[in-house]
């Protein structure tokens, strides 16, 4: 073989070797949308909304005369906000912390929870489920566009019935409109 060969030879590979490689960069762009699983979008309840709920919370308890704690998980079961009035017990920052992670969790008031599983001993291995659930009355479930994206729970009020309201009148709060 002659230089003169060895040349043409050397020129006729890079050229088939750039037109592969345009080649690759013009159908790489569309094999690559097809290819990858779109990821899911989960909405979130924002820190701004969180504070909002649970600050009415807050306010429609203490406007009645209840020092209680107010928290809000996310739907993972992570702290947002937590609250505790003047005067609330210390053991409440922990029941509302429970009652709203049990809510968020299971996606239903934990007053319903409880119910079902003082109605069906079948079910009271609930109970021994995760430490971090609580089942009494006074964690709601947030529900936005029917999905749920968050958990309140209030505890100190003189009755799980009074700490639902006020978990509820935050709820309201963020005018959703199709909270459980």
């Amino acid at each position: 073989m002659t230089i003169q060969q060895s040349r043409v030879n050397g020129k006729v590979f890079f050229v088939m070797l750039a037109m592969m490689m345009l080649s690759a960069l013009v159908i790489s762009p569309s094999v690559a949308q097809d290819s990858p699983e779109e990821l899911p979008q989960q909405p979130i309840l924002p820190l701004s909304m969180a504070m909002q709920a649970a600050q009415v919370a807050l306010e429609t308890c203490a406007d009645n005369g209840y020092q209680v704690s107010v928290a809000i998980v996310e739907r993972n079961g992570m702290d947002k906000v937590l609250l505790r009035n003047d005067g609330a017990g210390p053991h409440t920052i922990n029941s509302s912390r429970q009652k709203a992670f049990t809510s968020a969790s299971m996606g239903r008031p934990t007053g319903d929870i409880a119910n079902a599983i003082a109605g069906n001993p079948a079910i009271e291995g609930l109970r021994d489920m995760d430490d971090r659930l609580l089942f009494l009355e006074g964690g709601l479930p947030i529900v936005a566009n029917g999905q749920v994206i968050a958990g309140i729970g209030v505890g100190g009020a003189p009755g799980g019935n009074l700490d639902a309201e006020c978990a509820q009148a935050g709820i309201d709060s963020l005018g959703f409109g199709d909270s459980e």
